[in-house]
């Protein structure tokens, strides 16, 4: 039967474990002097060696013919205890036997002496998921254990261990293993597996190891399928060969091109991919440029591995951008968690991701198209029109109709004729707009749609031949305001009206604090209603 690499390669002896030999050698030194503490606390992250040492100490204290501190593997007790079969050795997990009735029993048990070795040892792994009537009750015989009691508890959260508890035990921290040190150990289970393992292999499987070692021989394990466990192999069998492609789209955004980046965001949407999944690996990747960036010795050590360190240093975004461009993704994967649409969220981010980081705009006045004067009409000329997108515009005499204030005014009151045309003034009730935002649906799309037709976002406002737009302040400000937006309303406007249309863009005005006077009532004590 198939055994598990990380299973079949688990270290024996203290000598064996890889990363951690100040704990190793505090630990050979106790059994070879005899100065053994009655209870030990084991800290460290997931797959670090506590589990290991727990083991490799319980056969050292039993051991009939310990060796420089090791277990020598070959007595009857050391063969016992590795295979499970001396019961005064006990490994017990917390995160299923946590209640107090579970550490009663325990406590009942241990005052006994054991039967077939020296020492009766009780290994608790994940002792933090203990409750804490449970903790209680192991106090005490924590506190007044018999000589022949040894506890080894084992937490990944020290936080949650009570801090009567810490006190009676000896702590010994299990730190991360590093990349290399995780690569050196692949390359020898390799070798003694006969895995045709690449060097860079070994290398990125120790960093995808993220300081686990049995991570590390789990993921060689996932890998060594083929002939040869090359860096492409272990790209696919990690499932990270997408990670070219999050790539490209990194580089879309910092290039600031919203076309290219939704387009190729609907691409791995349409092959399966998740946004927030998809928002994540983004992330990743620009923290690792980050880490390259603001470490550059060290900071091979702390990235995902996922991406090679030429493709990053091509980034040429600033590190200021580089964190809002983080922010931005943090932001809008905690926003898809309650997202009706999380697909129209990833779109909304893509495009705030490209938009440049500029003050909101406060005000903003397109001017009517006029065909009076020719010379008036170049100095008037729109700032934001492009020639490519110019809409024909219905041609109008060059008669005073629009630069007399008499005609305009008596127009606007008669406004309600029924034969009369359509104009600006006649989008007091919305009409106007509400026939704008239907062209924008069946041209411009569904998102630039949904935030122009939230009145939340936007309301419109016609005054004569001026339509006033008041813009919630912040990245709808930005959205709104692209010369192409203005333009395409303003041309829609001026069409729909048979004449020409200015267009103002206005930020909202929000509260954000009471007025004074109230302040001075609160100040007083009064009992104040907020209108």
């Amino acid at each position: 039967m198939y055994e598990a690499l990380y299973r079949k390669y688990r270290p024996r002896t203290f000598d064996d474990v890889v990363g951690q030999d100040y704990v190793t050698e505090t630990l050979k030194n106790q059994v070879r002097t005899g100065r053994l503490s009655h209870a030990y606390l084991f800290i460290g992250t997931r797959g670090t060696g506590k589990t290991t040492c727990a083991r490799i100490l319980a056969k050292a204290v039993n051991c009939e013919h310990p060796v420089d501190g090791n277990p020598c593997n070959e007595c009857p007790s050391c063969r016992g205890i590795e295979e499970g079969t001396v019961m005064d050795v006990v490994e017990l997990d917390a995160a299923s036997n946590n209640g107090v009735d579970d550490v009663r029993m325990l406590r009942d048990e241990a005052i006994f002496s054991p039967t077939t070795v020296r020492k009766r040892v009780y290994i608790i792994d994940e002792v933090h998921m203990l409750s804490k009537p449970a903790f209680n009750a192991l106090l005490k015989i924590l506190e007044e254990p018999p000589s022949h009691l040894m506890f080894i508890l084992a937490t990944t959260e020290l936080n949650k261990v009570l801090p009567t508890i810490l006190s009676r035990c000896q702590r010994h921290s299990f730190r991360r293993l590093d990349s290399e040190t995780i690569a050196g150990r692949l390359a020898y289970v390799a070798e003694a597996e006969g895995i045709d393992l690449d060097a860079d292999a070994a290398r990125l499987l120790g960093r995808l190891a993220d300081g686990g070692m049995r991570d590390g021989l789990s993921l060689l394990d996932q890998c060594a399928t083929g002939s040869k466990v090359d860096t492409e192999a272990v790209l696919h069998a990690m499932g990270l060969a997408g990670s070219f492609r999050t790539q490209s789209l990194a580089e879309s955004i910092v290039r600031r091109d919203v076309a290219s980046s939704l387009e190729q965001y609907g691409s791995l949407w349409q092959d399966g991919k998740e946004p927030s999944g998809l928002l994540n690996e983004l992330a990743g990747f620009f923290r690792d440029v980050l880490m390259l960036r603001l470490a550059p010795r060290g900071g091979r050590d702390l990235v995902s591995g996922a991406y090679s360190a030429e493709s990053m240093s091509g980034i040429s975004a600033s590190d200021s951008e580089l964190l809002r461009i983080i922010n931005t993704l943090e932001k809008y994967q905690s926003a898809m968690y309650n997202a009706a649409n999380p697909r129209l969220q990833g779109e909304l981010c893509m495009i705030e991701l490209c938009q440049t980081a500029t003050a909101p705009v406060q005000s903003v006045v397109l001017p009517a198209v006029k065909a009076s004067d020719p010379a008036e009409e170049k100095k008037t000329a729109p700032v934001f029109e492009t020639p490519a997108e110019k809409t024909p515009v219905r041609p109008v005499p060059p008669t005073p109709v629009f630069e007399q204030p008499e005609p305009v005014k008596e127009t606007t009151e008669t406004e309600n004729t029924p034969s009369e045309p359509a104009t600006a003034d006649s989008a007091d009730d919305g009409n106007l707009w509400t026939r704008i935002l239907e062209e924008f649906n069946n041209v411009r799309g569904k998102a630039q749609y949904v935030i122009l037709s939230d009145p939340e976002l936007i309301r419109a406002e016609s005054a004569g031949t001026e339509l006033i737009l008041h813009v919630k302040p912040g990245f709808e400000t930005g959205m709104v305001t692209q010369p192409d937006v203005i333009n395409r309303i303003r041309q829609c406007a001026t069409r729909l009206a048979g004449q020409p249309i200015q267009v103002r863009i206005e930020e909202m005005k929000i509260k954000t604090s009471l007025n004074n006077d109230k302040l001075d009532q609160l100040g007083r004590f009064s009992n104040v209603t907020i209108r």
